[in-house]
């Protein structure tokens, strides 16, 4: 059976729904996908705007440590922008996510313990991936096998 009959299968053995909970996974997928793209973008071009209050000097000494690198900040932005795409564009989405994991809770960390002021986005945005994770959880089975073969 091929990729596009077991979908085509799939898709027939689920009724549809007039519910709006049918666009829960795509509304919070769209959101998520500007939560990261949209910062991610400007954390690229250094279009970010200067905070109007001076930052907590942890946090402020966590961004030049990413700075000093020379690497670190554009990989995590990059990253930021690339997940957000494809979140936004629908395109890989299970694997966006897995990929996007360890940013978020970094992201999570950071404003939890340098920068509280601004933990409620963080919290919304671990909210929507947490929420994504569990609808596209079918799909991550496989990789959470105890024991794999490999081919």
């Amino acid at each position: 059976m091929t990729t596009e009959a077991t979908l085509n299968a799939n898709a027939a053995a689920t009724p549809t729904s007039k519910s709006f909970a049918r666009h829960l996974p795509t509304v919070a997928r769209v959101l998520m996908g500007i939560l990261l793209f949209g910062p991610g973008l400007m954390g690229l071009l250094n279009l970010a705007p200067q905070p109007a209050t001076p930052p907590p000097e942890g946090a402020v000494a966590f961004g030049m440590a990413m700075m000093k690198t020379g690497y670190l900040f554009q990989f995590v932005k990059g990253t930021e922008v690339l997940v957000g795409a494809l979140l936004l564009s629908n395109r890989f989405v299970p694997l966006a996510l897995a990929i996007a994991a360890p940013v978020v809770l970094n992201i999570v960390a950071f404003h939890a313990f340098l920068a509280p002021e601004g933990l409620a986005l963080p919290i919304v945005l671990l909210a929507l991936h947490v929420f994504l994770a569990w609808s596209y959880r079918s799909l991550y089975r496989p990789m959470l096998a105890s024991r794999a073969k490999p081919g």
